[in-house]
């Protein structure tokens, strides 16, 4: 991970076109689709800048691969079409870049691993690898399950992904301070609700903040990996397949009352 230091006098953001802030430009990607009593959960990293990928032909090789009915097809590619969409919406827009690390946690479980991890990252450092991050990680803890790695990356860029939004909200308050201090006049900054509860380590020097932890929060702060057996993972899946079914019930009924109202 590489922290940039902050420059003297840097207390008003800068404005840049959106894109994630990592060396390649990947989104993540998530599918959660059902077809005729079967259901379809994955994850992956997209490449928007690859003109020689196409959804929907991706689609039907992922239902292939995973010998599904070719009804999956089109539930894929409409899931996959809508995320692109919401990422091409944001390319056009500006956000807000200041230098600041902030806490990322890893909550995650692949097959039988579980992993609990927090640590900073440097959301505008546009070099960063969470791939290469993630590989060192598994190597640091001994991790031999290969789908470990890719799962810790996604999570990564996840937790990137929203925090890129949210600098565009910033950047429209920068955009609306800046007018209004044409407007009146005046010189002054309008600190953002990102802007201002964001850990910024170099900003204060005489502050008590420090990136080096004390002793005793070493065990709050290091990894966490759990094995879990076979029978732990079978109630584990099929707990979240209950509270899954509950939910899409749930939204079923909303959907429903929803479109009553409206005829009413």
């Amino acid at each position: 991970m590489t922290v940039k230091n902050a420059q003297p006098g840097t207390s008003r953001p800068t404005l840049v076109k959106f894109r994630m802030p990592t060396a390649e430009n990947l989104i993540p990607m998530r599918i959660d689709v059902e077809f005729e009593g079967r259901r379809l959960k994955d994850a992956f990293i997209w490449n928007v800048e690859d003109p020689d990928i196409e959804i929907y032909p991706f689609a039907r090789r992922m239902t292939m691969d995973l010998n599904l009915s070719s009804g999956f097809t089109p539930l894929i590619s409409q899931q996959m079409q809508t995320q692109l969409a919401e990422f091409r919406s944001l390319e056009a827009q500006e956000m807000a870049v200041e230098e600041r690390v902030q806490t990322l946690r890893l909550d995650i479980r692949v097959n039988n691993t579980v992993v609990h991890d927090q640590f900073l990252w440097d959301v505008n450092n546009f070099e960063s690898d969470p791939e290469g991050f993630a590989r060192g990680l598994c190597k640091d803890l001994q991790l031999e399950d290969p789908e470990v790695a890719p799962a810790i990356a996604l999570s990564i860029r996840e937790q990137l992904y929203e925090i890129a939004k949210q600098n565009i909200a910033t950047g429209r308050e920068t955009r609306i301070s800046k007018k209004v201090r044409r407007e009146s006049g005046a010189d002054f900054t309008q600190p953002s609700a990102l802007g201002t509860s964001a850990l910024n380590l170099m900003r204060r020097p005489s502050s008590k903040i420090s990136i080096v932890r004390r002793k005793n929060e070493w065990d709050m702060f290091e990894p966490t990996v759990e094995i879990l057996s076979d029978k732990e993972v079978e109630a584990i899946d099929a707990r979240e397949e209950r509270n899954a079914r509950i939910k899409r019930r749930q939204e079923e009924k909303e959907d429903a009352y929803s479109t009553r109202y409206v005829r009413l």
